[in-house]
């Protein structure tokens, strides 16, 4: 997948776990996403992927940065119900909001998987907070070089909307939006 600037499709959830409400990616606009998806059955995802969530959720402040986890059964359909789901969340003492991606064709490709076109699980998307992908990847990724990277898109729009002197009111409604236009979006 080419994510340079590229518009996250939005998510596809059958159920919520963690939140009070349904999530989209409209809804967080104006946040960096942080989207990970994982199986609660493999381990690359209960070693590394599901705590460094937990990890980013608790050092980021939610005014920031919101963690969405996207639990995304692509294979062991049977073990991996929304009642295993809730225990395997209870038992890790997950705290970020987690949905259980909507189902393609039967025992197929979930449909948020399948819209991001991930490989497989653990799988790290960051958007930013005018909605582009700025980083996909599948596998295991290091704690300092996905923390730079978010902190990087918590602080870029920041940097950039003070840096765009003077503003009319057209650029005054972008920032007001979450700093987002065209030109303060980029890689």
């Amino acid at each position: 997948m080419n994510e340079k600037n590229l518009t996250a499709p939005e998510l596809q959830v059958s159920q919520w776990f963690n939140s009070k409400t349904d999530l989209t990616l409209a809804g967080l606009r104006g946040k960096v996403i942080v989207l990970h998806a994982f199986q609660m059955l493999c381990p690359g995802c209960v070693q590394h992927g599901i705590p460094q969530a937990q990890r980013i959720a608790e050092q980021f402040p939610s005014s920031d940065v919101a963690v969405v986890g996207l639990h995304t059964v692509f294979e062991h359909h049977d073990a991996m119900t929304p009642v295993a789901l809730a225990a395997f969340i209870h038992e890790y003492r997950l705290t970020f909001a987690i949905g259980v991606d909507a189902a393609g064709e039967p025992n197929g490709v979930p449909l948020t998987m399948q819209a991001y076109q991930m490989q497989g699980t653990p799988s790290l998307i960051l958007v930013d907070r005018c909605g582009k992908i700025r980083w996909h990847k599948f596998g295991h990724a290091p704690d300092l070089q996905v923390g730079a990277a978010v902190a990087t898109l918590v602080h870029e729009s920041t940097v950039r909307s003070i840096s765009a002197t003077p503003i009319g009111a057209d650029q005054q409604q972008r920032v007001a939006d979450g700093g987002c236009n065209e030109d303060m979006c980029i890689i």
